[in-house]
């Protein structure tokens, strides 16, 4: 590499000729390819985004300067040039380098974001700030089209248009999804309207018109013919109503225009828009003529483009894809919704089959919601399918529009869990905290992909009394498919192992790992019955009931954070029943977990078979030898006296909060 080998810093990106950054940006592509093949991650915008990003360095003084990245899974060739070269081999990797920005990992990061739409809002954030400061340094959001389809996007554009701070946005228009006018004339009029000179010229003719009589009547003529010639020739009226001074589009890989267009706009004052125009995959062909594919990918051939071939068992997002295609022909009044994510989701051969009745709303999750809500009012059946950790966006109508309504919507959650290489932006875990305390829903959770085809077909098969939410994780299912759909007793648990005073709780994912670990504690001379309790809201008072009665050390498990969780609601219930045993509930710890493999992730919390076995060990040893182990175990002792007896009524009584019916 002639010239990345040399690029520590910004600075010493500044000391190349714009001839040899566009040789730089080659190499760039080049690494990237190399890099991203071994380890995986988001190909095609980061090959899209190299230029911009080279000319942005360039132009400005990171990180005095502040350049705020929407998403942020675009900035591997930031990284790059921001000291960061010699570890893009780590990228997503334990303990290596996050696959978006991250404050703690550079100064040059600014602000972390992983979710779309928040840049916008964010850089006007730091803007008034540094007015506050005093301060007179740069403040830039770079935002692409998909993430403009957030409502949070304009709340943000009409708040900074209303403030008018220095601040300059730019639209990384991917898809040309706002304008495919890239041309000859699109590029002159943005150069003349972008330069200094030109600007200064128009401010003097405004104060000049002051001078008239009729200078409010002359200055509303001139913008008029402004705004008319702009609007005809260029797509940006919306962002001059907004409060915008509005520039573009022009070719964000032409590197001369880029550099001298951002030097131009660089001291203009007030908000401003460059939209630029990108190509998604930009110098890798297969990533050019299939972005959707290479938006995020695993390993694969840097020379075909073709993925890593994978064996083994089906994902469950694969399971629920093919599944909602069974339902669409079992019933016409079902209805699939996505927020952007129709691959990510499995809902690409629902799309296809009856694209009359699948809806991709764009990043818009508290609108999927609100329209879900709608749908179901009307008499049709939606399928809210959002990552657990996006659904968070739609917290609110979930509570106003879907239950507290009495729709029934069902909510279909991927990525429940721990994700993986995506990391803490991305890991699912506080959907059970957050779902659990609202009413009207009753929340199941599957050990594999059968169960999970089963309580699909049955949501489709039978009236709802509530809405339902469903969890699965970013898996491999852990059992292979049957053909047959096997019926369940909606509501019920299921009882896995014979019974024992030892007895594991265990919800979706954590079922498989709690038999391993049995197996591995009854070598040890323990004998661990396992329940799989697939439904956490309500619970199943039934079996509940017989494992207290008669069991001496409870577990319950979970892949979700525990404070407002599934152990939490155990451990509660037998509080109240007066239950004289000992108790512990293990999850995820109150703290963000890291990115990495998910079996390495697993394996750090403790939630893999044999971390799961040493915690059930411990408590069990310290249990039977009257220790009392400060942080290991909870202990719920109690002696039923004829008082607590009588209150033992009062606490089956209570089990209203965790019923469907009353929350």
């Amino acid at each position: 590499m002639k010239y990345l080998s040399k690029i520590d810093s910004p600075l010493d990106l500044k000391k190349l000729s714009i001839a040899e950054l566009g040789e730089l940006a080659t190499e760039i592509r080049q690494e990237l390819l190399s890099a991203l093949c071994e380890t995986g991650g988001h190909l095609a915008s980061n090959l899209g985004a190299v230029e911009l990003t080279l000319a942005l360095h360039y132009v400005f003084e990171a990180p005095t300067d502040k350049i705020i990245w929407d998403v942020s899974h675009q900035t591997y060739t930031h990284k790059m040039i921001t000291g960061r070269r010699d570890r893009i081999r780590t990228l997503r990797q334990y303990h290596g380098l996050a696959g978006y920005a991250r404050q703690i990992e550079s100064e040059y990061d600014p602000y972390g974001a992983a979710h779309a739409s928040t840049s916008i809002s964010a850089a006007l954030g730091f803007a008034v700030s540094r007015d506050m400061a005093g301060q007179n340094h740069s403040v830039i959001a770079v935002i692409g089209d998909g993430a403009m389809t957030g409502g949070l996007a304009f709340e943000g554009l009409n708040n900074a248009g209303s403030l008018k701070k220095n601040l300059l946005v730019i639209l990384n228009d991917n898809t040309w999804s706002i304008s495919k006018n890239v041309g000859a004339i699109s590029k002159y009029l943005t150069n003349i309207t972008s330069d200094e000179r030109f600007n200064k010229l128009r401010d003097e003719i405004w104060e000049l018109t002051g001078k008239f009589k009729r200078r409010d009547k002359i200055r509303k003529a001139i913008s008029n013919i402004e705004d008319s010639i702009k609007g005809f020739l260029v797509p940006g009226m919306l962002f001059q109503k907004l409060g915008f001074n509005y520039f573009g589009p022009i070719d964000g890989h032409d590197l001369p225009t880029l550099i001298k267009t951002l030097e131009q706009l660089k001291n203009l004052r007030g908000p401003v828009m460059l939209h630029i125009a990108t190509v998604k995959g930009k110098g890798f062909a297969p990533a050019e003529g299939d972005a959707h594919s290479f938006h995020g990918i695993g390993k694969f051939d840097k020379i075909t483009g073709k993925a890593a071939s994978k064996s083994g068992l089906p994902a469950y997002t694969k399971v629920f894809g093919s599944t909602m295609i069974e339902l669409g022909h079992k019933d016409e009044k079902v209805v699939a919704i996505t927020a952007a994510m129709p691959a990510g989701t499995g809902l690409v051969g629902f799309a296809k089959e009856f694209p009359e009745r699948f809806f991709d709303v764009g990043i818009a999750e508290c609108h999927a919601g609100c329209f879900a809500a709608g749908l179901a009012s009307d008499g049709q059946k939606p399928y809210l399918t959002i990552y657990s950790t996006f659904l968070q966006r739609a917290y609110d109508p979930l509570i106003h529009d879907i239950t507290l309504q009495g729709q029934k919507v069902v909510i279909c959650m991927d990525r429940a869990g721990l994700v993986g290489n995506d990391g803490p932006t991305h890991h699912g875990v506080f959907d059970i905290a957050y779902l659990s305390v609202i009413p009207n829903i009753t929340f199941a959770v599957p050990k594999d992909g059968n169960e999970l085809r089963s309580m699909l077909h049955w949501t489709v098969d039978n009236k709802l009394e509530t809405s339902v939410a469903i969890r699965y994780p970013r898996d491999s299912v852990p059992t292979e498919m049957t053909t047959d759909i096997k019926q369940i007793e909606w509501g019920t648990w299921e009882t896995l192992t014979p019974a024992s005073d030892i007895t594991v709780l265990a919800c979706g994912t954590m079922v498989t790992e709690a038999l391993r670990a049995a197996d591995i504690l009854s070598e040890q001379g323990h004998n661990v019955a396992v329940v799989n309790a697939r439904f956490i809201k309500p619970l199943d008072y039934k079996i509940l009931d017989r494992v207290r009665d008669n069991s001496r050390t409870i577990f319950t498990i979970e892949e979700a954070q525990l404070r407002g969780g599934f152990g939490e609601a155990v451990g509660s219930y037998l509080l109240r029943s007066g239950w004289n045993g000992t108790f512990k509930n293990i999850g995820l710890s109150d703290r963000y977990v890291t990115h990495g493999s998910r079996a390495e992730l697993l394996d750090e919390v403790g939630l893999d078979a044999k971390g799961l076995a040493q915690t059930i060990a411990a408590v069990i040893e310290a249990s039977e030898t009257g220790k009392k182990s400060q942080g290991l175990f909870q202990k719920l002792r109690f002696r039923r006296s004829p008082e607590l007896k009588q209150k033992v009524a009062g606490a089956e009584a209570s089990r209203s909060f965790y019923t469907s019916k009353e929350g």
